[in-house]
């Protein structure tokens, strides 16, 4: 976030926090791991099996220290923020594993500490101790990460910025009611708390119907009105965009001056503190994306996708961190974009999987006019929720995917009760995304995305030993996302 955003009191705090952090990491080595995502897409999910999968020898062979035999013990430890919530690993695990249903999404920050005992793979470094690194990994709402953008815009950026996007494709439809309240509004006449209420209501469903599974769409700041907690009927949360003056602006006390304080307020209660306390002190980021979701729901999800994407790194500054930037101005090094659910996909399709996505990553790089060093795209199941198989059918062998579906989904005309398995043919992605971006960009109303199946499976069914859950959670390409986050703090 580039400094401008910040006042000199959140930037001396930030250098406070990063010493400390600093001092701390030297008696106990230490990495800070962002875990955020976009519209469902699985950052408690991806937290569990990452952790459940250290802990029980998961086959892991694309982690090196892992693979290798170098990691010779790893614990779960008490995290070091004591005002922020655990999260809760043991709970979430057991549903999983036990109970077989997916866990509650994210809905505030949680954190939670692990830490490896491991040898140096370097032999000079194992005369002097045995290597130990403790993984901090902050879990936070993927609304919060687009809250960012909002400190470096004044309110009548903001309700411009707004107001153009929702009467733009499927989401004219859906702000109707809201846009018609606002244009009545007459943003000179003196503040009116019951009419700010209905406006901040009306904008809230809004935001709300475009984050449903029938849009998924992306771009919803501000993000504390989908998950407002203990803000919730705040002054703070009780605003909205309006249709900002042509000229002059309006007087104090009016309805205009009243929403821009607010959102103002937003920003310095909200946002600065999140960024001041938590994402400012973070060392590597991975962001999960459901892009199948997107594609399945057509190409103005897609666009949409981009578009937050686009915003959300904007948010990081990858780059090295030296021994300065890490107590004054602390950077991310490493980003991890990654598309969810791979394991709704035959495994010839993951790598088209990864190809689209990191295309939608690359345009959104090229907008912002950063590099693309330290930014890494790939394609993973942090749960591995179905096995592949093929079906002869007319003469052809079909690659499907066989799995689970969750109670009360449904496949063409039949409904499944949550027990009994069943084999999809999930579709295809293009071998290359190139014409579909082409295509997005000339003539979005006529693109025909891939006819891709997107079926809710429930977790995979695991064997218990005789101790109680022993086996590890199945996944695809898990191991590579640990390697690339922290492989390098272990050699």
């Amino acid at each position: 976030m580039p400094p401008s955003l910040t006042s000199f009191t959140d930037d001396a705090l930030i250098a406070f926090d990063n010493l400390a952090d600093r001092a701390a990491s030297l008696v106990n080595p230490t990495i800070r791991l962002g875990v955020t995502g976009l519209s469902r897409s699985g950052k408690t999910v991806f937290i569990s099996s990452l952790v459940h999968n250290l802990l029980n020898g998961g086959r892991l062979p694309l982690f090196e220290a892992v693979q290798s035999g170098r990691v010779s013990s790893v614990q779960l430890e008490p995290q070091p923020d004591d005002a922020v919530p655990r999260f809760q690993y043991e709970d979430h695990i057991r549903a999983l594993v036990k109970e077989r249903i997916w866990p509650d999404s994210t809905r505030a920050i949680s954190e939670l500490r692990i830490t490896l005992q491991y040898q140096s793979a370097s032999g000079w470094n194992r005369l002097f101790s045995p290597g130990r690194l403790s993984i901090d990994i902050v879990d936070y709402p993927g609304e919060w990460l687009l809250d960012l953008p909002l400190l470096g815009k004044d309110y009548r950026t903001f309700s411009e910025e707004t107001l153009a996007l929702a009467q733009t494709g499927i989401r004219a439809e859906l702000s109707r009611d809201w846009l018609a309240l606002t244009e009545a509004t007459d943003i000179d006449k003196p503040a009116d708390e019951m009419q700010a209420r209905d406006l901040s209501q009306a904008f809230t469903a809004y935001l709300r119907a475009c984050k449903s599974d029938e849009r998924s769409l992306s771009t919803l700041p501000p993000g504390r009105f989908l998950l407002p907690g203990d803000l919730d009927g705040s002054p703070a949360l009780t605003f909205a965009p309006l249709i900002p003056p042509k000229d002059g602006h309006p007087s104090r006390g009016s309805l205009w001056a009243m929403m821009e304080r607010r959102y103002e307020a937003y920003k310095s209660v909200v946002v600065k503190p999140f960024f001041r306390e938590h994402f400012a002190r973070l060392d590597r980021q991975i962001v999960l994306v459901d892009a199948l979701q997107a594609i399945n729901r057509g190409p103005e999800a897609v666009q949409d996708l981009e578009r937050a994407l686009t915003d959300v790194l904007a948010c990081f500054r990858p780059g090295t961190n030296s021994l300065l930037s890490s107590l004054l101005g602390r950077r991310i090094d490493r980003v991890l974009v990654a598309a969810t659910k791979a394991d709704h996909l035959h495994h010839e399709s993951h790598d088209r999987l990864e190809a689209l996505t990191r295309r939608l990553v690359d345009r959104a790089i090229e907008r912002i006019g950063m590099a693309g060093a330290g930014i890494d795209v790939m394609a993973l199941a942090s749960v591995r929720a179905t096995r592949e198989a093929t079906v002869q059918r007319e003469g052809h062998t079909l690659p499907v995917i066989v799995g689970t579906p969750m109670d009360r989904e449904t496949i063409g005309d039949e409904t499944f009760d949550g027990l009994r398995k069943t084999a999809i043919f999930p579709g295809d992605l293009p071998e290359n995304p190139k014409w579909l971006f082409e295509a997005l960009e000339s003539d979005p109303a006529n693109v025909h995305l891939p006819d891709v199946n997107v079926v809710r499976f429930r977790p995979p069914e695991l064997d218990e030993t005789g101790g109680g859950i022993k086996l590890s959670v199945p996944h695809i390409r898990l191991d590579r996302a640990m390697q690339f986050l922290f492989g390098d703090r272990l050699a």
